[in-house]
């Protein structure tokens, strides 16, 4: 079959480039080689006990039947390589069916240069020009996070491998070996160069072409000029999800909301969620998002908050100085729990990660890294002129500057102090999920995830409730066709990815949940149409 891939922005890469490019993938081949057991029917079993009923049964064990499968396919024809991460869980280990580690996939590293002229076009990372001047793939990124040793070691062969770059030291570009989500946009770019297969940037698609109740093509407008385009066996709309339309959000998620916090692509319109529902798709889950806490530069650049939140010596606190969240759980879960703070009239949006000066020497935060590696005097002036980040010598000033009622927040910590130098979270049970020590430090005792905040100077950093992109969309079924209001499959439309309502429903599995869907219902509509 000739396939023709059509890109509405002026690189490609969409959101996907902006991510981990992390993958989730139950029962695969590979969970063997790090001595994990998996099977279908466990992925199945999981997925169905924390997701329920709002999902169709088919749907997902389409999903954990074909994502294998998926895989192979990928490993065998394409440059795609993932490999498992042993250490990576399931982020819901209390439900039937979840592995402590394995299903969530990294991309690897990829070398830019072999894209050639391509390599212009993608669309570059959240952290490009900000942090460590060397990309990182997934397992480096969290083992410098634990400022050890071993960080310092993995460190310095980075760096090293870094300026030995000489070519691309020389003429001053960034970085040539990429990673994460990056490196998993330029392996499937080189793919489609491998096989001539073109991709149109700036060609938007404009309206699908129908005819008898079956959709039979596309008008593009490439480049400025209209085009239509015949599809013999179907039209796959993959477009991501509507993160950057303010319209939409207003009109089905909660408030408040803004495209200003989002961590998406800037080009997540909701196009081809409108494209579908121009020709009668129906729509679900049009309130939910792929949330994560996120920080906004004061350039206006929005970075998603997963680095920092889960440390101990550190506490979210809504406008009111109060706690109201597990601040280590998964970070969906975070944003979902701010959202209800604020309904409650508490002022969540935005909140404050307060710290002090032992977490500050320590850990990173975001894209800030510890004082043991850059001391308040290199941070840029202006994170502190807009409010990103705000110091004082005590917390009643702290309180003052963040115009936060004083006494409250002295005994929100105070109350927090008490219970963290024992290990316990008797509020909301931080630290005690294999998710929650994951991102912890683990040389803290007993728990990994909480230590008092005592020592000035204190810190707040600024967080909105954002997210990675939205997970509401047109509806599909197992094989990613594409369904009208009354369940009927609309012939020659197909979904994947974000575009789509989501098959995780409104929940978030494990790492790349948002990936591993995507590649895998794009595998089957490709199979379905072609068979």
């Amino acid at each position: 079959a000739e396939v023709l891939v059509v890109e509405s922005a002026s690189v490609y890469g969409g959101t996907t480039a902006h991510s981990g490019g992390v993958a989730w993938i139950p029962g695969h081949h590979l969970q063997s080689s790090v001595g994990i057991e998996d099977s279908k029917e466990e992925g199945y079993q999981y997925l169905r006990s924390l997701i329920g009923d709002t999902v169709k049964e088919e749907r997902l064990r389409a999903y954990a039947d074909k994502a294998d499968e998926m895989l192979q396919f990928m490993h065998k024809h394409s440059r795609v390589k993932y490999t498992p991460l042993p250490a990576y869980m399931d982020y819901y280990e209390q439900h039937q069916g979840s592995k402590h580690g394995g299903r969530s996939m990294c991309p690897g590293a990829f070398t830019l240069r072999q894209l050639g002229k391509e390599a212009a076009y993608l669309r570059r990372g959240p952290f490009k020009g900000l942090g460590m001047p060397f990309s990182m793939t997934v397992v480096e990124s969290s083992s410098l996070m634990r400022m050890n040793l071993r960080s310092y070691l993995i460190g310095a062969k980075l760096m090293l491998r870094y300026w030995l770059d000489i070519p691309s030291r020389l003429k001053g570009t960034s970085d040539d070996r990429i990673s994460c989500g990056e490196a998993l946009i330029a392996r499937l770019r080189k793919t489609l160069m491998d096989r001539d297969i073109p991709l149109w940037l700036d060609s938007p698609v404009v309206e699908l072409i129908k005819q008898d109740n079956k959709v039979i093509g596309a008008v593009i407008n490439k480049k400025g000029q209209t085009v239509s385009v015949k599809a013999r066996k179907g039209v796959l709309l993959a477009t991501g999800g509507f993160a950057s339309n303010l319209e939409m959000r207003e009109q089905y998620h909660p408030k408040p909301t803004s495209t200003e916090w989002t961590a998406a692509s800037p080009d997540s319109n909701g196009d081809g969620i409108r494209l579908g529902q121009s020709v009668g798709a129906a729509v679900n889950f049009m309130s939910s998002a792929w949330w994560s806490p996120s920080y906004t530069m004061p350039n206006g650049q929005t970075i998603s908050l997963i680095a920092g939140k889960a440390m101990p010596g550190s506490i979210m606190v809504n406008r009111i100085g109060k706690r109201f969240t597990n601040e280590a759980q998964p970070y969906e879960d975070v944003v979902k729990e701010q959202y209800l703070s604020e309904q409650r009239g508490e002022k969540a949006i935005p909140c404050y990660l307060i710290f002090d000066a032992n977490y500050r020497s320590k850990y990173v935060i975001g894209h800030i890294k510890p004082t043991k590696l850059e001391s308040d005097d290199h941070i840029p002036k202006d994170y502190f002129e807009t409010g990103l980040l705000t110091k004082a010598s005590s917390l009643p000033q702290l309180a003052e500057k963040l115009d936060i009622d004083a006494a409250q927040l002295v005994e929100t910590v105070t109350q927090f102090n008490a219970n963290a130098i024992k290990g316990i979270d008797p509020d909301f049970g931080r630290g005690e999920t294999l998710h929650d020590r994951y991102y912890a430090d683990a040389k803290v005792i007993p728990n990994p995830s909480l230590a008092p905040i005592d020592k000035g100077p204190f810190y707040a950093f600024k967080i909105e409730a954002g997210d990675l992109d939205t997970k509401g969309g047109i509806v599909c079924d197992e094989w990613a066709r594409v369904c009208d209001n009354d369940g009927s499959v609309i012939e020659g439309l197909y979904g994947a990815g974000n575009t789509t309502a989501a098959v995780m429903g409104d929940t978030y599995p494990g790492a790349g949940a948002t990936i591993g869907s995507a590649m895998t219902f794009a595998y089957i509509a490709a199979q379905y149409a072609i068979s």
